[in-house]
């Protein structure tokens, strides 16, 4: 719903208050509508990258969901690369690409089972980077919709000062007073502060949105890693006692 605000808003303007968009931007001048094209475009931006995210963070939390008891099982059995299988056929899932890179890391150093102090460390290292990793995907594109959120206004606020500033110059050159004579003008040039409004709010909304999603999804991958390193000490652990 947050990303078809725009346009609401837009509906809202044309039927209650009789705002006719068309009308006006004929009537804007080059710089008003250089801003509000720039506005549209920023807009578009930001509701593309809502939408990738939105795909993304659902792919992610619904295959996470599938894989972690599946994964659980093959560990509780002890079959690392029934585990590692697991891992790869869900592509998308934040804890899979973490997992997986511990598994990968923990046969590496040791097909014995009998993990080090040294080698303990650089499982954990090599969760570390895919956590790393992981997040910056999670992130990707989402730092933009704070500075669409923050400059929106602004962008916005330019073309109102433009607009304004036009609006006084040309009662200047008509040599007419009063209101009526700016009036016009004025709210050519109030719309692109509207428009930029429009743009930046969900921007920022969303913003906050996919910043806590991506926190949760960051403690998920943390506590994933931790369990994991658990289980390769002990599972160390058990192996060496038997063998004594």
């Amino acid at each position: 719903m947050i990303l078809q605000l725009q346009v609401w808003a837009l509906f809202l303007l044309e039927g209650q208050v009789g705002f006719d968009f068309r009308s006006m931007w004929n009537q804007m001048g080059v710089p008003a509508r250089l801003v509000v094209a720039t506005l549209f475009i920023m807009s578009a931006w930001s509701i593309g990258v809502m939408i990738d995210r939105l795909i993304a963070f659902n792919a992610a939390r619904q295959q996470s969901r599938a894989f972690a008891p599946a994964v659980a099982g093959a560990l509780r059995e002890g079959k690392l690369d029934e585990a590692i299988k697991v891992a790869d056929r869900y592509k998308k899932s934040h804890l899979a690409k973490v997992v997986v890179a511990g598994l990968q890391e923990f046969q590496a150093h040791n097909a014995s089972l009998d993990l080090s102090g040294e080698q303990i460390e650089a499982s954990k290292r090599a969760l570390e980077r895919s956590e790393a990793i992981v997040n910056a995907e999670l992130k990707k594109g989402v730092s933009s919709l704070a500075t669409i959120g923050s400059t929106g206004p602004f962008v916005g606020l330019l073309g109102t000062v433009v607009g304004i500033i036009n609006a006084f110059q040309g009662m200047s050159t008509e040599k007419t007073s009063g209101l009526s004579a700016v009036a016009g003008g004025i709210s050519e040039a109030l719309v692109t502060t509207a428009i930029g409004l429009l743009v930046a709010i969900p921007a920022v909304m969303m913003f906050n949105y996919f910043t806590n999603r991506v926190e949760a999804f960051n403690v998920e991958m943390t506590n994933s890693s931790s369990e994991l390193l658990d289980y390769f000490i002990k599972r160390s652990q058990k192996a060496a006692g038997a063998r004594h």
